[in-house]
This record gives C-alpha cells, sequence and structure tokens, in this order.
C-alpha cells in the first residue's frame, strides 16, 4: 500500500514539474509576443518616442491629436471605413445570398465550381494585379466618358469621378476589395447552410411564407454565426490590404490607413514615432472591436439561432 502510495505521489509530482516547465515556455512565448504592442501603446503616449522600448516620463496625448489636427489621419480613417465598410456589406450580400444557392443546388457543375472559386482565393494577389488592372482601366474610361457626356459641371464632374471610377475612385477599390473576399466567404455561407435542414424551409412553405419571407424569418436568423464569421474575415482581411489601394489609388484624397502608416513610416526628414505609434494604435483598434463583437456574436446566435 504504502508503495502504491509513494509511487502515485511521485508521478504527481512529475506531473506538476512537467504542467510548470510547459506554463513556464507559454508565458515566455506570450511575454515575447506582447512587448511589440506594449511598446506601440508606450510610445503613442510618451512626449519623446524612439525606436527602442522606454518608460515615458509624461504621458501625453498629443500624437493623437496632431493625427486629427494637424496630419490626414481623420481622412485616412473615414476612406478606410467607407471602402472596408462597403466591401465586406457587398460580401455579406452576396456570400449569403450564393452560399445558399450553392447549398442547395444538386446540379452536376457545383463541385466544379467550388473548386474554381477557391482557386481564385489560393492565386496570389500580387499575380492578378496586371490583368485586374487592365480591365478596371478599361471600366474607368467607360465611366468617365458617361460622366463626361451626362454632367457638364466640371464640380460635378470630379465628384462623380471620384466616386465612381473604378481606378483613382471608391468603387473601384470597394469591389476589388470585395472580389479579394468573396471566394472564402462563399465557402463559409455554403457550409452553414448545408447544416440547416431543408425541413425549416418546407415548414415555412406550408405555413403560407413566400420565399422572401422564409429567408428573412428563418434562414437569415440561422445562418448568422456564419454571417459573422464571414464578415469578420472579410472585414479583417479588407481593412489590412496594403497593394489593392497602392495600385488603384493615387490621389491623396483617396488613401487609407494602411497607405498612410507607409507614408509615415517613409518620410524624408525623419520618423516620427510617436504619430507613427498612435496611427497604428487607431489602425488596430477596429480589428479588434470587430473581432470581439462577432466572437460574442457568434456565442449567442449559435446557441440559439437553430433553435429558434
Amino acid at each position: 500500500m504504502q508503495t502504491l502510495v509513494a509511487s502515485s505521489t511521485a508521478q504527481s509530482t512529475i506531473g506538476s514539474k512537467s504542467n510548470l516547465r510547459a506554463y513556464g515556455i507559454l508565458c515566455i512565448i506570450a511575454l515575447y509576443c506582447v512587448i511589440p504592442f506594449f511598446w506601440v501603446i508606450l510610445a503613442s503616449v510618451d512626449p519623446k518616442a524612439g525606436q527602442f522600448l522606454q518608460w515615458p516620463d509624461t504621458i501625453t496625448f498629443s500624437h493623437y491629436t496632431n493625427l486629427f489636427t494637424n496630419e490626414s489621419g481623420a481622412l485616412w480613417i473615414f476612406n478606410s471605413v467607407v471602402i472596408v465598410g462597403m466591401a465586406t456589406l457587398i460580401v455579406l450580400v452576396l456570400a449569403g445570398l450564393g452560399g445558399y444557392a450553392l447549398s442547395r443546388t444538386k446540379a452536376w457543375w457545383k463541385a466544379p465550381l467550388l473548386y474554381a472559386i477557391i482557386l481564385v482565393r489560393i492565386v496570389p494577389p500580387p499575380a492578378l494585379i496586371v490583368p485586374v488592372y487592365k480591365v478596371m482601366l478599361t471600366l474607368n474610361d467607360w465611366v468617365n466618358n458617361a460622366i463626361n457626356l451626362l454632367v457638364s459641371e466640371p464640380a460635378n464632374q470630379q465628384l462623380l469621378s471620384r466616386l465612381l471610377s473604378f481606378v483613382d475612385g471608391y468603387l473601384g477599390l470597394v469591389l476589388v476589395l470585395a472580389a479579394m473576399q468573396l471566394p472564402l466567404a462563399l465557402w463559409i455561407m455554403k457550409t452553414f447552410f448545408d447544416a440547416i435542414p431543408e425541413d425549416y424551409e418546407e415548414a415555412a412553405a406550408l405555413d403560407g411564407a413566400t420565399t422572401l419571407q422564409t429567408l428573412r424569418h428563418v434562414l437569415i436568423p440561422m445562418a448568422l454565426p456564419g454571417l459573422a464569421a464571414a464578415g469578420l474575415f472579410a472585414f479583417i482581411n479588407a481593412w489590412g490590404d496594403f497593394l489593392m489601394p497602392l495600385m488603384f489609388t493615387s490621389s491623396p484624397e483617396l488613401q487609407t490607413l494602411p497607405l498612410g502608416l507607409f507614408r509615415a513610416f517613409l518620410r524624408v526628414d525623419a520618423i516620427d514615432y510617436g504619430f507613427l505609434t498612435a496611427l497604428a494604435v487607431i489602425y488596430t483598434l477596429p480589428a479588434v472591436v470587430a473581432f470581439s463583437f462577432a466572437r460574442g456574436y457568434l456565442t449567442r446566435t449559435f446557441s440559439g439561432g437553430v433553435k429558434g
């Protein structure tokens, strides 16, 4: 009996030491990952922010106020919110409808189409720059010619061109970002609709519901977890996209936050680390908020979506 107790105690001691080593390694890794974020936050409130991590003597928010008053930070944030928000909305609408159609379709071409859709997502974006730019440039010429024919005022022509142009315009950048995020969203929504039994639609039809009523009151509430996941991925990926805004915009009025960070880091005179880190904090916040919101929303809707 004493031998069994001693053996159990030894095994418990060995297990405790093993767990202690594992947690120690995890803490070291976590600390290594947190230090860059800690430096960004400290430097954003340090009046003497530098290249290296240091504790600020005083705390100031002048970098944030300077970002909105003397710099183009407000314009960068506005452009990013409008462009990424519109792109995410387009992705959600098309992915929801397309995912439902792909899930319910029994045609032979469904599997090849699904693999073709995901193949577009696998292709590296730089490989698509030249063909996409040529197509967008052709469409841009058509749009500008139509604007010049229909609108006579130069100020209105410039405004409409800024809004509807496919190159150096809001519409083109919105469509490009939406197209880049749509394949993954389609697969997510198709998978979620596959998990929803068709019995719910048949029951709604027996109760006299139309197709739109079934979509609104039955399918959309049950697919909310999928919409939240697809919207989260689309928003975060589009929010952090640097290549597409760089290629399809040239006017300073259309620059987004990734381009603003790039311009701030490549200033000719000297790098203002306080301004740069303040911009980085603001740049990170929407993605963090979107992830926190979607994570809680996924939990709530998934636990009650099918039951309702």
